[in-house]
């Protein structure tokens, strides 16, 4: 199964991405995930996204692509996976459909979290993690809502998005999910 989980901030994709990945036995990808390896590895990539990511914007789209190019030719990819945190944009879905066909494979669903704003903010505000300053969360808010709802659009008339209230608990929306995931 090859899966994206699509959401703005503090939408519980990590949460969901653990519990899936679980129950479907398939690996989580987590472009949060890479960014950290990339930056403190101080790879070529890694020093490339280090500015977007300390100041809360979407990392480039041929960066991001190249990150995700790489991690999908893994090993552990070849059989499915649950990409958390990609693609973010219309244009890295196409280009993630590109780089899958080159590897004879396909997006089988994404599967978007919805949440109300206002919970992102005071779930994101709960969060110890130093990238949760009030500034930069309001940043990646305007930037989910600008340029990663259009990947409805994209992805709707494909019949690819499966929608899910994640103002639920991790396991209500974890249910839902598997539910409508036929899993």
């Amino acid at each position: 199964m090859r899966l994206a989980i699509l959401g703005g901030p503090g939408s519980g994709k990590s949460t969901q991405l653990q519990r899936l990945c679980i129950r479907l036995g398939i690996p989580g990808i987590s472009v949060g995930d890479i960014l950290r390896q990339a930056i403190a590895s101080g790879s070529f990539l890694g020093r490339k996204a280090q500015p977007y990511v300390e100041s809360g914007e979407l990392i480039p789209d041929d960066l991001m692509i190249q990150l995700m190019r790489l991690r999908l030719l893994q090993d552990d990819a070849r059989q499915g996976w649950l990409l958390e945190g990609y693609p973010r944009t219309a244009f890295q879905a196409e280009e993630l459909d590109f780089v899958l066909a080159d590897f004879g494979q396909q997006l089988e669903r994404a599967i978007y979290l919805e949440l109300d704003a206002a919970i992102m903010r005071e779930r994101a505000r709960t969060r110890a993690r130093a990238d949760d300053q009030a500034a930069i969360i309001e940043r990646r808010i305007y930037n989910f809502q600008e340029q990663t709802l259009p990947l409805l659009a994209y992805y709707e008339p494909r019949q690819k998005l499966l929608r899910a209230d994640a103002a639920q608990s991790p396991a209500a929306v974890e249910q839902e999910i598997l539910q409508k995931l036929n899993a």
